[in-house]
Order: structure tokens, then C-alpha cells, then sequence
């Protein structure tokens, strides 16, 4: 008898240190993915703009630019982020001039990778190219780029989970100069 209530005894306080624990792991665990484990957006910089060809018709309005682009772009989580084939949409004044086919890949936890695309503007429609003349003879010329990337977000390769990174990125084309300066703003949606 004396025996059963010694084990019993013991028993319970095994069980409740191994209860303890772990909440106490799972704790430290809910911690660690809010702060350190957090998914942040990734760093979108433009690493280069090329001009690949170009060809404009007149009196019939026909413009065919083709612009070969290098982006960067750097993944600051300790994850990887595998995503889907998508597009970007290059705007021009609000009207959409381009759109630039980004394939499939994976971007490393803490790592970088360059995407190299090409964009084609097609200016068949007068109407989108209003301001460019003005634009062009100010000296700067804007756009903006639209990029939704879907895919999925890899923690220690054990946790795995869809997330959604959206980019807009504001160009602005300095023609006396030839360079071109972005701005670009990044989120991810999980």
C-alpha cells in the first residue's frame, strides 16, 4: 500500500513537470515564430536596364521598346521562398504599356537571387503615350510596376505554409543621364 501512494505521488509530479514543459516549449515556440522567425517582405532593387531594341513608325503610331532588366532580390527570412511563374505590369500615367513574364524559382533563406526578364512595350494605342513628349523633354520619365508573386514559404524545411508577396516598384527614366532610379515597396501576405 505505502508503495502504491509513493508511485502514485511520484507519478503525478512526473506528469505535471512533463506537462509544464511542455506548454513551457510550446511557448518558446509561438515566441520565436512572432519575433525571429517573423516572415518580412523581401528587398526588390533594380540592378540593370537595357536596351535591347526599339522601332517606332510614323505617321501610323507603332512603338516596340524592348528593355532587358536585372532585378535583385534579397529574402531577409530564415526561410526559403519557392514561387510560382508570374507577371509584371509596367504602367505608364496609370494605363498599363508592358508586361514582363518572371519564371519560376526559389529565393534562399538570408540569400539573394538575380531574375533577369524582358519587357516589351507595345505602343499600338496613342492614347497610353499622352504625356511621354512632355514627359521626355522635362528630363524624367515615370512608371510603375506592379509584381504579385504567389508561392510558398519554407521555415528550417520543416514548416511549410502559402504566402503571397506583393511589390510595386516606382521607376523613374532620366533621359539627358541615361539611368534609371526605383523605388520599390514590398509585403507578404501569408
Amino acid at each position: 500500500m505505502a508503495c502504491s501512494m509513493r508511485c502514485s505521488k511520484g507519478l503525478k509530479i512526473c506528469c505535471g513537470v512533463t506537462f509544464i514543459l511542455i506548454i513551457l516549449l510550446i511557448v518558446i515556440l509561438v515566441v520565436l515564430f512572432f519575433t525571429v522567425f517573423k516572415p518580412k517582405g523581401p528587398t526588390i532593387t533594380l540592378q540593370s536596364v537595357k536596351l535591347q531594341g526599339f522601332e517606332f513608325e510614323f505617321p501610323e503610331f507603332q512603338l516596340n521598346v524592348s528593355l532587358g532588366i536585372m532585378i535583385k532580390v534579397n529574402n531577409p527570412n530564415y526561410g526559403g521562398f519557392s514561387y510560382q511563374s508570374s507577371t509584371s505590369y509596367l504602367n505608364y500615367r496609370g494605363n498599363l504599356v508592358a508586361e514582363a513574364l518572371i519564371h519560376e524559382d526559389t529565393i534562399p533563406s538570408h540569400g539573394a537571387l538575380n531574375i533577369s526578364t524582358t519587357l516589351n512595350i507595345l505602343g499600338d494605342d496613342l492614347s497610353k503615350f499622352q504625356g511621354l513628349p512632355g514627359d521626355y523633354f522635362k528630363g524624367v520619365i515615370n512608371f510603375t510596376s506592379t509584381t504579385t508573386l504567389p508561392g510558398k514559404v519554407r521555415i528550417l524545411k520543416i514548416i511549410k505554409f502559402k504566402a503571397i508577396s506583393y511589390s510595386t516598384c516606382d521607376l523613374s527614366i532620366f533621359v539627358q543621364v541615361k539611368s534609371v532610379n526605383s523605388t520599390c515597396n514590398t509585403r507578404l501576405k501569408l
